[in-house]
């Protein structure tokens, strides 16, 4: 029978003291703290353990995507200081940011770009976004997506680490990336993928289990709190996700072969659910935009297991994980981690949802 909370927002709160959100990541990366989900109970470990939790044969699909320093530090005309955050293009390099002081940014103000040891750079405001209350601005005209903006990013950018973590570090221009990082587009890290050392990634791979990549650019939507008390109806941010053909292959093989397909990150979950719901429930190519919601009740089609780390209240990400396991469940394994010492969100710890551990579909 399903449960009405569930469909209740309120039903995904939990109280979590400061001192449990990490500020630093662990080093190594794969030294992180694991949870680890059985079918009966829990277990704690740490990320290195995977190498005993996966089987050869198991297929490990990560996020290639790779976090803009989508950060930027403006002067206004009037002299103040202000900041914008590159989100998306708009077409013939405008670009959605949002800004802050965004009251005070207007179509037609001009703005400079400025950061240490290089030159001052001219953009124009050309627009308000009404949906994000976000600003328009034109950026050089030939600088029209992720790949050809990545550069100038590189020069006068910062990584838009989340609020909650409080001081930025050099060293976070690597750590906030995973080691896969491929292809530029992201504003927030693909979180779970964090905890993958190559050491570690070479020793599964030895294992026999292999690796398969999906791409979808994390926008600030994955993170933000949901409003809406009642979530039968619940509609999501779009996200724009790639299935080449060469992830069709390996979830087949490895379905084929006996395997379990396991998701890094709620970031994959979404891009191998996503698309095959599109497709009656087959994995297929495709590139494009999805906006499927994955909540208690949800029927998965192509993931079996899980690496996660422990998520935002209220938030999709928790509804995802609910649908995995259960709400009641996930809470208060919530509760264990809490009581426990684990390092929440971005740079905290993980938790490794076993297939066996997955509520029957």
């Amino acid at each position: 029978m399903a449960d009405p909370r569930d469909s209740q927002l309120s039903s995904y709160d939990y109280c979590l003291p400061e001192t449990s959100i990490a500020q630093r990541p662990v080093e190594p990366r794969h030294a992180a703290r694991m949870l680890m989900v059985e079918p009966d109970g829990c277990s704690d470990g740490v990320v290195w353990d995977l190498l005993e939790q996966l089987q050869p044969g198991d297929l490990l699909v990560v996020n290639d995507t790779r976090v803009l320093r989508a950060r930027l530090k403006i002067r206004r005309a009037s002299g103040g200081i202000g900041e914008l955050l590159v989100l998306e293009p708009r077409g013939g390099g405008c670009w959605l940011c949002l800004a802050r002081p965004a009251k005070r940014l207007r179509s037609g103000d001009e703005l400079v770009l400025i950061a240490d040891a290089q030159p001052p750079l001219t953009l124009k405001v050309v627009g308000v976004d009404e949906a994000s209350g976000g600003r328009l601005i034109q950026f050089p005209p030939e600088l029209a997506d992720a790949a050809s903006l990545e550069p100038l990013l590189l020069r006068y950018g910062s990584m838009p680490l989340p609020p909650y973590i409080h001081q930025q570090e050099a060293s976070d221009n690597d750590r906030y990336q995973t080691c896969f990082a491929a292809r530029p587009g992201a504003v927030a890290a693909p979180t779970a993928g964090l905890h993958l050392s190559q050491e570690l990634l070479q020793a599964l791979a030895r294992k026999g289990v292999e690796q398969a990549m999906v791409t979808l650019h994390v926008g600030l939507g994955t993170f933000r709190p949901l409003e809406t008390e009642d979530l039968s109806n619940l509609e999501l941010h779009s996200e724009w996700v790639e299935v080449t053909p060469e992830l069709v292959q390996a979830v087949q093989a490895c379905q084929q072969r006996g395997g379990r397909v396991i998701a890094v990150g709620t970031t994959s979950v979404r891009s191998l659910e996503g698309v095959a719901a599109l497709h009656g429930g087959v994995l297929q190519p495709f590139r494009g935009e999805v906006n499927l919601v994955i909540q208690p009740g949800f029927r998965f089609a192509v993931v079996q297991g899980l690496l996660t780390n422990f998520h935002l209240p209220r938030s999709s990400l928790l509804l995802l994980v609910s649908a995995l396991i259960g709400r009641e469940r996930l809470l208060s394994l919530y509760c264990h981690a809490i009581e426990n010492g684990y390092r929440f969100y971005s740079y905290g710890d993980a938790m490794w949802i076993a297939p066996q551990a997955v509520r029957l579909r």
